[in-house]
């Protein structure tokens, strides 16, 4: 079996281009989510928004342009979304202009290109004499409109269009289908549900196309001869597996217009008058007969336009409605439901076989992940998940030809902000951008700064604005001044006379200008001189030069604080005779190793020595460190020797560059030694990562160490940048260096993390950042805690109360730490290590009759809160209290309880010190084997764990302290169920009634009586019955009786716990004696009814399918009733678990829960009475459930099985 491919997440992907230099190229991508994360990548690095690249993404679409394409851009790119990675080639193609003339590269410049007009939007409009379209504007050749700002499938919607009756128009509607993987389905309404396909006739035609070169779907609606009532909304919708789309338009219908002239004799013509023979309809019968859902299509075929009036004559027109033969229960007329919910529909079919069909506007709904049938009994659910707007419709259920309607109407979410926009810094003149993230896709949204209104551009749920908002939430844009940079400084030049001089640098902005000087002397532009200024690139140039030209010449950019200079060194050819020969000479003003005399030189730049140099015959130059020779072929090091001067450069000097430099000049006539130092400044090192002293509720205190190297100068001051931990974009807190090295920041947001980062700055520049400091979180701490007082006091504790801050912020609250000292101490004291959560504690130890203050303070993540102290110092001595029961209301009473419930009272008493406790009962004191006491502080306990009749009785508890003491009482009454009555005696017999009387039982159960039950009982049968039921009397008469039965009686006694367990029963019977003359039945033989077992109807023999019940019935007769036994394979199965067995009216079943096949076998039925017995038997064959590929067969096939 081949392995699976992993599924790309591009539909779309971008392919090579040839461009021309100078011109603009788009690459195009498109992916199958829209939330995917897309990179742009060159030669496998990353690409960023810029001038010359412009990233781009809409939807699912995303797009790379690069600008102004040079012959460096002809390289691979890719671009990558998740795992999927594209690969695709810029080529470069020279134009006839290019290759007929070489431009100079500082010179041409791209002509940019004439951006090209959109085509006119479409309006509706309404043909005269021909089929017009609603969309004149547009030429069938006409592209799809592909814009970033439309959304969804329409590349062209259909327009709104007015008509005069009897003329033809036609709407349009046109879908790209480059992303559809099949043909979308387009549906054309009327309203809202009549669904005009089963229209299409005389006067309405639906048609449409597809161009192959384009792959444009063309979808055309064309109304022919309209007429009046054809005016109203209409609404075109298009959908392609989970993609849907929809759009809403009008049609007005105009009368037609009469003609200006009038012939008289018209009126006299004779006119036929056609009869027609087809039979009338009656509308109104029509529409009594159909559902609401049908009236607009009804309405519409026969021409009724006041629909209000037309709901109204039907409200009158009384409606007998049947009651459906199919449907126990109908849907509701209407459903609600919120976006992205759940709801399920529910029904009751009289037939739990029938067959239900579900629709959504007329269209049959199939089984998919969204829609779920259920079937549970007679009950059918349909289950909508992940509600949408376009299931926002009519749905019916039918069964045959009755059907049952209802309407969902789904219901939009309110539009949140999910995540707020930031605060950003950017330089001047760069592009900025702020998202924020909606709860809703496609919500409008509105962004403002300094109340100004913006547009925008939207991603999914994200959203883009292109400046500054200050709605709810508001964020801030700091704008630094951007960094000019010098791709190309100016170079010292050394000309003859008569020669040209160019001076020439480029800067990284095209749009600085700037301004020559000449030994401090601005530079006109003259018939010699020439000033340009082409792209980033500046150019002075002198023609003929002459000895006055000579000297420095200086670039300084407007607006920026530095600038270029250059030499201009004057060559004059001399011829001098020098008849003897000079010793070497070097003619230096820094010479030494003074300060005075070091040479600064910055890192990186370039280090350029010119020493003069006198001597004939011309001296050769050495030039050396410490002991080391510098020569050509140290890479970086350049040595140069011109007539009078000796030149030594560095490029690009480093820390290591610093120290001594040498130059030794020899000829044959001596020689010359000088020593130059050179100090090679450089800008600081980072310093290390700062620490958080401390946070307030939106500020923080942050310190940090000066760099290990200052660079050679002193650190003038210090840049700190913060950001949100779980954002990209660092934020500049200050522009002008900070010296100190503590610095407060502010304007935080409580409860989100910071990260904060320090610059060194010195003359030089700014260092690389350090490393980010520890996550931190702006809070304050909590205000002080409040109502802190004493609750109680004793000669070496102190029990303190208080309740939670009034505010506690966003962080969570730590705990709380209470601290003591003497009074007029300042040493504050824990009173117990680490915090405590509870808002009660006690303070063990305390020195006997000190006067102490105490306080509590409590904690969160910024530190302790403000402290809450109490108004005076407290003395620790124990406070007298008289000893006091409190003795609950419900044991003011008796307290009654039934033989074994459990006992428990809990009796709060108050005293100090500690009273003591004493227990009795009926002045005795309590037996501990059987009632537990436990006694504290506050309380009292007395438990009895199964109480019994002897633990009634009177309780007494008594709480004493020396002679002062307190008692209260507790009555407890345990109650049972009374013993029979006594004597019960037939007094007296008399037409249908009987005289009973008895006397109350021994035993009442510890309660009173509170009625008797007597029952009577025939004798025959002796089956009792009710006579009456809590009668109080000890005697009563038993009334209605029949004649000639005999008799007895019997009687409860009842208490409050209930009836007694036993009854007393009557010694006597009582016979009712007939009226009149006394009958003397014959003497005749009785008749033998005893029948032996025989089964009327036998055991059949079935198969059955594992997993659901089965039954197995037959019929026996018999007299009397036979004993019935079921056995499996010759075993009783009488007593298990898996069988049920069932006797009704002599008929048999036996029931085996879901069977399985060790289930099948010979089952028997064996019935037993004294008269004999008889057997019936029969086999049982379970097959196994179908295998799953069965599942996927239609129902009917399952039926037909």
């Amino acid at each position: 079996m081949p392995e699976p491919t992993k599924k790309t997440a591009f539909t779309k992907k971008p392919k090579t281009q040839t461009a021309e230099i100078g011109a603009t190229v788009i690459f195009e991508a498109e992916t199958e989510k829209t939330d995917v994360k897309v990179r742009w990548q060159r030669d496998s690095k990353d690409i960023a928004s810029s001038y010359k690249y412009t990233i781009s993404a809409e939807g699912n679409m995303h797009s790379l342009t690069i600008n102004n394409i040079v012959q460096e851009d002809a390289v691979g790119y890719a671009v990558i979304a998740g795992v999927s990675k594209v690969k695709f080639e810029l080529k470069i193609k020279e134009s006839e202009a290019q290759k007929a003339v070489s431009p100079d590269p500082a010179v041409a410049e791209p002509k940019p290109e004439e951006p090209k007009k959109a085509p006119p939007a479409p309006t509706g409009s309404s043909a005269s004499d021909t089929s017009g379209t609603v969309s004149d504007g547009l030429l069938e050749s006409h592209q799809p409109d592909t814009r970033q700002d439309l959304t969804g499938l329409f590349t062209e919607k259909p327009q709104s269009g007015e008509v005069n009756v009897g003329e033809n128009i036609t709407f349009v509607a046109r879908v790209c289908g480059e992303s559809l993987l099949k043909k979308p389905t387009v549906k054309w309404f009327k309203g809202k549900w009549m669904d005009l396909a089963s229209k299409s006739g005389k006067h309405l035609q639906l048609k449409e196309h597809y161009d192959r070169n384009s792959k444009v779907y063309t979808f055309e609606m064309h109304i022919i001869a309209a007429k009046a009532n054809f005016a109203g909304a209409y609404r075109c919708e298009v959908s392609s597996r989970d993609k849907f789309d929809s759009c809403n338009f009008d049609l007005v219908v105009h009368e037609a217009r009469t003609t200006d002239g009038f012939d008289i004799r018209t009126a006299f013509r004779r006119t036929a008058v056609h009869v027609s023979t087809e039979p009338e309809v009656d509308v109104w019968e029509i529409l009594q007969k159909a559902p609401p859902s049908e009236y607009e299509k009804i309405a519409f075929q026969y021409g009724i336009t006041d629909l209000r009036g037309m709901l109204k004559r039907l409200k009158k027109m009384k409606k007998e409605e049947k009651k459906s033969a199919a449907f126990l229960r109908k849907l509701d007329p209407a459903y609600q439901v919120e976006k992205g919910h759940k709801i399920k529909l529910q029904i009751e079919v009289a037939n739990p076989d029938a067959e239900v069909k579900w629709l959504k506007n007329g269209q049959e709904i199939h089984p998919t992940g969204r829609y779920i049938f259920e079937s549970v009994g007679n009950k059918r659910f349909l289950t909508i998940n992940n509600c949408t707007l376009a299931d926002d419709a009519a749905y019916t259920c039918m069964i045959g030809d009755e059907k049952t309607v209802t309407e969902l109407f789904v219901k939009e979410p309110p539009v949140l902000i999910v995540r707020n926009l930031e605060d950003q810094m950017v330089m001047k003149g760069e592009r900025v951008e702020f998202e924020c993230e909606v709860s809703e896709e496609g919500a409008q949204v509105k962004c403002h700064s300094n109340f100004t209104s913006h547009q925008f551009r939207k991603h999914g749920h994200q959203h883009f604005c292109t400046r500054l908002t200050f709605t709810m939430p508001t964020c801030q844009l700091l704008l630094d001044q951007k960094q000019l940079e010098v791709y190309q400084n100016i170079a010292d030049l050394t000309v003859k006379a008569k020669d040209q001089a160019v001076f020439k640098c480029e800067v990284s902005d095209e749009n600085v200008k700037g301004i020559w000087y000449k030994n401090g002397v601005e530079v006109k532009p003259d018939a010699r001189t020439h000033i340009t200024h082409i792209g980033r690139i500046h150019k002075l140039t002198i023609d003929e030069v002459k000895p006055e030209d000579e000297g420095d010449y200086t670039f300084v950019p407007e607006g920026y604080a530095f600038n270029l200079s250059a030499k201009l060194n004057f060559l004059e050819v001399k011829i001098d005779f020098v008849p003897r020969q000079d010793p070497p000479k070097i003619h230096l003003d820094c010479m030494g190793r003074t300060a005075e005399s070091t040479i600064l030189v910055v890192a990186g730049n370039k280090l350029r020595l010119d020493v003069p140099i006198t001597g004939d015959p011309a001296p050769t130059v050495v030039w050396t460190k410490g002991e080391k020779v510098l020569t050509d072929s140290d890479g970086r090091v350049h040595v140069e020797s011109t007539k009078g001067h000796c030149i030594f450069t560095i490029e690009g000097a480093e820390r290591q560059d610093e120290g001594v430099y040498s130059v030794i000049v020899r000829n044959p006539a001596g020689e010359d030694t000088a020593d130059i130092n050179v100090k090679v400044v450089d800008v600081p090192d980072p310093p290390e990562a700062p620490r958080i002293l401390s946070v307030g509720e939106d500020s923080c205190i942050v310190q940090w160490d000066p760099p290990l190297f200052d660079g050679g100068q002193p650190v003038i001051g210090y840049v700190l940048e913060r950001k949100k931990k779980k954002s990209y974009r660092w934020m500049r807190l200050n522009f002008d260096p900070y010296k100190e090295t503590t610095y407060e920041a502010k304007r935080m947001i409580e409860g989100v993390a910071y990260e904060m980062r320090v610059y060194a700055v010195n003359t030089i520049g700014m260092s690389r950042p350090s490393a980010a400091s520890q996550p931190f979180v702006p809070v304050a701490p909590t205000s002080e805690p409040t109502g802190l007082c004493v609750d109680d006091i004793s000669d070496t504790t102190i029990s303190l109360k208080w309740r939670a801050p009034e505010r506690i912020g966003s962080a969570e609250l730590e705990g709380y730490g209470v601290e003591y000292c003497k009074e007029g101490s300042d040493e504050w004291i824990p009173a117990f290590s680490g915090l405590t959560e509870r808002t009660t504690v006690i303070v063990h130890d305390l020195p006997t009759g000190e006067k102490m203050q105490f306080r509590v303070r409590a904690y969160n993540m910024a530190g302790p809160s403000l402290p809450a102290t109490l108004q005076q110092a407290v003395t620790i001595r124990e406070i007298m209290q008289r000893p006091k029961i409190w003795l609950p209301r419900n044991l003011r009473q008796t307290l009654i309880k039934k033989v074994g419930e459990m006992i428990n009272l809990v009796i709060p008493f108050q005293g100090k010190p500690r009273p003591q406790v004493t227990w009795t009962k009926n002045d005795e004191p309590l037996d501990p084997k059987q009632v537990s006491i436990r006694n504290s502080d506050t309380d009292t306990i007395l438990f009895v764990r199964r109480s019994e009749r002897k633990d009634s009785g009177k309780y007494e508890v008594q709480v004493q302290i020396e002679n002062v003491e307190d008692r209260a009482s507790v009555n407890i009454q345990i109650v049972d169920l009374p013993g029979p009555p006594q004597n019960l005696k037939v007094i007296d017999v008399w037409g249908f009634n009987v005289a009973l009387e008895w006397k109350p039982p021994k035993d009442n159960g510890n309660c009173d009586i509170t009625g008797y039950t007597i029952q009577k009982a025939d004798k025959k049968t002796m089956e009792w019955y009710n006579v009456y039921e809590q009668y109080r009397r000890t005697n009563c008469v038993v009334s209605d009786l029949i004649m000639g039965n005999e008799y007895v009686f019997r009687v409860y006694a009842m208490n409050m716990v209930g009836l007694s367990p036993e009854p007393c029963l009557s010694k006597d019977s009582a016979y009712i004696q007939k009226t009149g003359i006394v009958y003397k039945p014959p003497s005749y033989k009785e008749h033998d009814f005893s029948e032996a077992p025989k089964f009327t109807h036998p055991l059949v023999s079935r198969s059955v399918i594992a997993g659901y019940n089965a039954t197995l019935s037959c019929s026996v007769r018999g007299i009397p009733k036979p004993k019935i036994t079921w056995y499996k394979n010759k075993m009783d199965i009488t007593n298990e678990a898996k069988y049920r067995m069932f006797s009704n009216q002599g008929v048999l079943t036996l029931e085996i829960r879901k069977p399985c096949p060790f289930d099948g076998g010979v089952y028997m039925c064996k019935a037993v009475n004294d008269s004999g017995e008889d057997v019936v038997e029969c086999k049982l064959e379970v097959r196994c459930k179908y295998m799953p590929l069965t599942q996927e067969l239609p129902r009917n096939l399952h039926s037909n099985s």
